[in-house]
């Protein structure tokens, strides 16, 4: 199994070593933060501080870049037609398109935040196995079946895609070329959906009578251990008071425009 997320995982940076129960808490409670803000001159703040954390991370630029390319395909179509389509303001007309100022605030807003969030996500995800970071959901509260499901979800997610992609290369070796939509070829697609679906059940109950055969369910669950250092304090108050003034700068901006 190819794990894409743990592939850094194991690196040696302040991140990596930081608790990962302050690590949730904090970077958490961050990306709500910018969520949050709305004033674009908090926008060139936001991104630095994201750029600061990642390169903490030590985690190559190509695996940011890899993993932004999926979703920001469709960022990038809200980009290119929402300042054309929102706003009451002309900046330029271009043939019959007109461009809009409040569209186009909107959009570097929009693009802004969701680099930043995605970034921080991955860094909170990558800086750890995953393993590791469901135990520290456990350890804050999460309940163990959710934590036990997530886990499995996640370890079968690879699975499931290498099926698809064998039975993907044996539909071409077949002869089968999903070139124009027609209803043969909608019909193959449904029975390959309706298999990967049964092959996902019969999967999930072998899996549990496995587990039930180890076992599971039937004994008490250790509690998670984890050993907090002054740095990981250090590091939580740190990110949390940058949090806070993202939510206070923008309070205080919103404030002198009202």
């Amino acid at each position: 199994m190819i794990d894409w997320l743990d592939r850094h995982a194991q690196a040696a940076s302040p991140l990596h070593r930081w608790d990962p129960r302050y690590k949730l808490v904090g970077l958490t409670i961050l990306m709500f933060a910018f969520s949050s803000v709305q004033d674009l001159r908090l926008l060139p703040a936001m991104l630095a501080v994201t750029s600061g954390l990642y390169a903490a991370s030590r985690i190559p630029l190509a695996f940011l870049l890899t993993r932004l390319r999926a979703p920001g395909f469709f960022i990038a179509i809200v980009a290119i037609l929402l300042p054309f389509l929102s706003g009451t303001t002309v900046i330029a007309r271009i043939g019959p398109l007109i461009l809009w100022k409040e569209g186009t605030l909107a959009m570097g807003l929009i693009v802004a935040k969701f680099i930043s969030i995605l970034t921080i996500s991955l860094v909170l995800f990558g800086t750890a196995p995953f393993l590791t970071t469901i135990k520290a959901l456990r350890a804050l509260g999460l309940s163990p079946i959710l934590g036990d499901m997530t886990l499995l979800a996640y370890r079968y997610l690879y699975e499931i895609g290498n099926d698809l992609k064998t039975m993907e290369m044996a539909m071409g070796l077949r002869g089968f070329r999903a070139r124009r939509p027609s209803s043969r070829v909608l019909g193959v697609l449904a029975s390959l959906a309706g298999t990967m679906l049964v092959r996902s059940y019969e999967q999930s109950e072998l899996v549990y009578k496995a587990m039930t055969l180890r076992g599971y369910g039937h004994s008490p669950r250790p509690r998670e251990q984890f050993q907090a250092h002054p740095r990981d304090w250090v590091g939580l108050a740190g990110v949390l008071l940058v949090a806070a003034g993202f939510v206070a700068a923008e309070i205080w901006l919103r404030g002198l425009g009202g």
